[in-house]
């Protein structure tokens, strides 16, 4: 499976910005995957932000985006969604997708827990 994330860009303090999460091989219509969206500041370790998984439609936050951000799944279009609201600037990161078919909801949380990772998009959101 192969990943793309998409949607980065510059943005104000206060504003919004869509990422997207699409795969090649795979379709997020199936059951069974968790697709998790997470972040790497320069010079910090990657965390995690959101996570959703399929089987019951669940979704899991970080608390720092909790109530600003939402992930979701687009049928039309077969990606997993960031929307990201109310943007600051410790936002500011490369947001990567990643994809795990074998996940539990323990371990949503971490990265290690995913087995196939996008590229990367960066979002930098100015004050």
């Amino acid at each position: 499976v192969q990943l793309q994330a998409s949607g980065g860009g510059l943005v104000q303090a206060g504003g919004s910005l869509r990422l997207s999460c699409a795969a090649a091989g795979h379709s997020f219509s199936n059951y069974g995957y968790a697709l998790g969206w997470f972040r790497q500041a320069p010079g910090k370790e990657r965390e995690f932000v959101a996570a959703f998984r399929r089987n019951g439609g669940y979704t899991y936050y970080a608390d720092s985006v909790k109530g600003r951000f939402t992930i979701a799944r687009d049928n039309a279009k077969n990606t997993v969604d960031l929307l990201m609201n109310s943007l600051k600037p410790e936002d500011t990161a490369v947001y990567y997708c990643a994809l795990s078919t074998t996940i539990i909801s323990s371990t949503i949380r971490q990265p290690t827990a995913y087995n196939s990772w996008g590229q990367g998009t960066l979002v930098t959101v100015s004050s």
